[in-house]
């Protein structure tokens, strides 16, 4: 025998002295959504919930009765991309490379495409590195108008070509909902969403109308709530390959980039079974400062880096200040296998 639990979904909460004709017109405007209800009378309060499918309920309809002091949600509103709804870990395959679970990934490359040589170096030095992915940029959105945009689908080619004799996966940015059909043509292993489009959620949607694996970076001003909702939209569309990357925020200071929340991968952690990763180099903004801030992102937890490599930065056409040498890279996959053992991961 099997016996139907129905859950509350939201609470609303009466003011002290409701009158029985308010808490009746509460329970009217819910049975007009679609929605049953619980009545739960106190000594000094009077609370109502709400039963049935959230996303009938109309709740700033709910806020404007009278004798209506708050209305509280009790299941969170993302809930594909919950823990809740998926209490274990979910790793993402991505052609036969695994991100999420023990194994730590850092996928590192230049910032932008630029030559067919500069990309076929990166990728001998991103895999001698023991790097098994690789990025670049062949659209760049960039603050100014008048600064390097990136070198277009051609740049698709060039690093298609490079990575491929070393089979390395790539990672991409995807700036426009146009250039998605290109991006498959071009076999794109895995779609970045860059953080100045973390809400465009046109595009969002049509990526979750897809299988490839979505890098989900979060918004400059995002908060965790947004970030999440964010990656809903997406698994919303069924694709639930789906990575978040934390890349700083803005804050007050000056003196780096943006400011890396390293505490939102706990927080993550917590809320989400998708995995988490770093970009210590678009948060500090200065190549000094990314391996520190790669250590610390693994030893959070993390499970992966993206980390900007050029094989001559001083030569970069696009973010020269933040790119390691390929030695600096070599140095620093070795700091975070050390790290790795600590916390009973391997990279």
């Amino acid at each position: 025998m099997f016996i139907e639990v129905k859950l509350e979904t939201m609470i609303i909460i009466m003011k002290s002295h409701v009158t029985d004709d308010e808490i009746r017109a509460v329970e009217k405007k819910l049975e007009s959504m679609g929605m049953g209800s619980n009545v739960s009378r106190g000594i000094e309060r009077t609370v109502i919930g709400a039963i049935g499918d959230e996303r009938k309920v109309d709740k700033e309809a709910l806020e404007a009765l009278t004798g209506v002091e708050d209305v509280i949600r009790v299941m969170k509103p993302y809930k594909i991309v919950s823990r809740e709804s998926h209490p274990e870990d979910s790793v993402i395959d991505i052609r036969g490379v695994k991100l999420g679970g023990k194994q730590i990934q850092i996928i590192s490359g230049p910032c932008s495409v630029e030559t067919q040589s500069q990309m076929d170096s990166a990728a001998q030095s991103v895999a001698a590195a023991g790097c098994r992915l690789m990025r670049g940029g062949a659209f760049k959105p960039r603050t100014s108008p008048y600064t390097f945009q990136g070198v277009g689908v051609e740049g698709l080619e060039m690093f298609r070509r490079a990575a491929d004799k070393h089979n390395l996966p790539i990672v991409t940015e995807l700036m426009d909902v146009r250039m998605l059909d290109t991006f498959l043509e071009h076999k794109v292993d895995v779609i970045q969403i860059g953080t100045r489009n973390m809400q465009n959620f046109d595009l969002l949607k049509e990526v979750g109308r897809i299988q490839t694996p979505v890098i989900l970076k979060r918004g400059m001003s995002a908060t965790i709530s947004e970030w999440l909702m964010a990656a809903e939209y997406i698994a919303a569309g069924g694709n639930h390959n789906i990575i978040f990357c934390e890349r700083g925020v803005r804050s007050f200071e000056t003196y780096y980039r943006n400011m890396l929340d390293v505490t939102a991968v706990p927080v993550l952690k917590r809320e989400t079974h998708l995995p988490v990763i770093i970009d210590p180099s678009h948060a500090g903004g200065k190549s000094w400062m990314v391996p520190a801030l790669a250590r610390a992102a693994v030893a959070a937890g993390a499970d992966g880096l993206l980390v900007e490599m050029h094989p001559a930065p001083a030569d970069a056409w696009c973010d020269a200040d933040q790119a390691l040498s390929p030695n600096q890279l070599n140095e620093l996959m070795g700091e975070l296998r050390g790290i790795a053992r600590v916390i009973g991961r391997e990279l």
